[in-house]
């Protein structure tokens, strides 16, 4: 296990690990994940949130299947997107980590579905609304991976794919996945993250004033 890091050192490194060796990861430190996911903020505290621990080969090459499926369909997009504050070759970087994991996403010792009991709402906004109670508790647990020396990344490709993927993890229909987490000990190492500055995105008060 890693030594103790701080938690906005935490904030601050937790990179987004794509390269993952495929050496086990014990489940006691899954356990920790997903216990930090379960102290996030839940809408009207109802907890609908549902995970599930996908270490079976042929589940995880079955979602592998359909992630790249979906990445080919993507990749257009890819290329043509620019990433704000990104050099060109960060981006081609980042393109090449992306191209990895899809490729080896089934070697990947853990992954971790996050799902979500969804019920029948069909008020404006609701669909919106239900992320909120989903979405804490994958940060939690990217930063509990970060924590623990694991690498993780939150992808939602897999949604290209949606009732695929659901039926390959037996899910009922009132229920949906959000997130694939991909966890194990990464190959690269943590450090800083590159992002736009603050006040290239914070206003005062309304949209377009500037923020000081």
């Amino acid at each position: 296990m890693a030594d103790k890091i701080d938690l906005f050192d935490a904030i601050h490194t937790m990179r987004a690990m794509r390269r993952l060796k495929p050496d086990p990861v014990p489940d006691d430190l899954i356990r920790k994940i997903i216990n930090a996911g379960l102290c996030a903020p839940s809408g009207g505290d109802m907890q609908n949130w549902r995970f599930i621990v996908v270490k079976d080969p042929e589940i995880k090459r079955q979602i592998q299947i359909r992630y790249k499926r979906a990445l080919d369909t993507a990749m257009a997009h890819f290329h043509a997107a620019p990433i704000p504050g990104k050099t060109d070759a960060q981006k081609q970087r980042r393109l090449s980590a992306v191209e990895y994991l899809t490729e080896h996403f089934h070697e990947t010792p853990v992954l971790i579905v996050a799902c979500l009991i969804e019920g029948n709402a069909t008020q404006a906004g609701i669909e919106k609304a239900a992320a909120a109670s989903i979405y804490p508790a994958v940060q939690n647990m990217l930063l509990a991976a970060r924590g623990l020396g694991l690498g993780a990344t939150l992808t939602t490709r897999h949604l290209l794919y949606e009732k695929e993927v659901d039926e390959v993890l037996g899910l009922p229909p009132n229920a949906g996945t959000y997130a694939i987490i991909p966890i194990g000990y990464p190959m690269g190492r943590f450090g800083p993250l590159s992002r736009l500055a603050l006040e290239q995105v914070t206003f005062s008060d309304r949209w377009g004033n500037a923020w000081n």
